[in-house]
């Protein structure tokens, strides 16, 4: 554990994610039998926090939810992992965010979001977090919230030379003004072309592609490429941080476990390809466990989990 206690704010969505295991995901029109059901926490930004804080990251976390029963129980949820609550938003009107999610055999994923009180996190809800912001060591932002609120946070934090880390996920296009308040930003394949409008291929075009993102104005690009590990172009440097070969079951929240792990550890002062190791490390872990929040590892795992993996690259 870390001598320090680094302060992590992480802004973004929380759902209650429905779960079903089944051998393939349905064709459109098609009804297909599955076998195991779970109901479980998640969201981008809750399980990015959750992950954040199992993995040692002081947590704020500030999210909108209903006035409901589903609301209740992730804010909990949130206080039962240490993560301060005392920035939530409850929504009177809007029901808390809801995710049916399929499982197939080979622990790919099919979701699709109900995003209700999510929907609503408006910039002027953030108005009274101005300084929980401005003394964050890095804020943590997703774009299951509104683009506007992204803008307005990613605008305020870097106005006070704040570190943002951004997961464009799920994929949609940016303005390059909200990419030059972003200091490290966390595309996927798919996210990546989005962004760069180059189609990739293989490691020369995925560098092209991170290149492209960077001369946008963000600082540092971290290409996550699945089990080709992931792409960090910081500085200039192009670096490649091979994947861990694991048995996967559940490749759900990946995403978020890595960017939860990688917060933390830049917060730490950990350099660029050291956190991205360290999150691909806690990301490995993810996988071999179902759920989203629940398959979050804690810090001593992610630190041990290097004794016993074996690079794919």
């Amino acid at each position: 554990m870390p001598a320090t206690n680094p302060s992590v704010l992480v802004i973004g969505s929380s759902n209650t994610d429905l779960i079903i295991k089944a051998e393939r995901i349905p064709n459109p029109g098609e009804t297909i039998l599955g076998g195991e059901f779970a109901r479980a926490a998640g969201g981008k930004g809750a399980n990015q926090a959750v992950a954040a804080a199992r993995l040692g990251g002081n947590v704020t976390f500030i999210c909108k939810t209903g006035n409901d029963i589903l609301g209740r129980q992730s804010v909990q949820l949130f206080q039962d992992e240490g993560i301060n609550t005392s920035y939530l938003l409850s929504d009177p009107k809007n029901p808390s965010g809801v995710a049916l999610i399929t499982v197939d055999s080979d622990a790919e994923n099919c979701i699709v979001v109900a995003s209700g009180a999510n929907a609503e996190l408006s910039p002027a809800d953030l108005l009274k977090a101005q300084e929980v912001i401005q003394k964050s060591a890095i804020v943590l932002m997703q774009l299951e919230i509104p683009i506007d609120t992204v803008e307005y946070v990613a605008k305020t934090a870097a106005g006070s030379n704040i570190k943002v880390l951004l997961n464009p996920a799920p994929a949609r296009e940016l303005s390059e003004e909200l990419l030059r308040n972003i200091s490290i930003i966390t595309p996927n394949k798919t996210e990546a072309e989005m962004i760069s409008g180059i189609q990739i291929k293989d490691m020369e075009t995925a560098a092209l592609a991170a290149k492209a993102i960077k001369d946008k104005g963000v600082e540092t690009v971290i290409l996550t490429l699945g089990n080709k590990g992931a792409l960090v172009l910081h500085e200039g440097v192009s670096t490649i941080i091979a994947a861990l070969k694991v048995d996967a079951v559940d490749t759900t929240a990946a995403g978020d476990v890595f960017n939860g792990a990688l917060a933390v550890a830049l917060s730490e002062g950990k350099s660029v390809t050291d956190a991205t190791s360290f999150a691909c490390k806690a990301a490995a872990i993810s996988v071999t466990r179902m759920g989203a929040q629940t398959s979050a590892p804690f810090r001593r795992e992610a630190e041990e989990f290097v004794v016993n993996s074996k690079a794919v690259i």
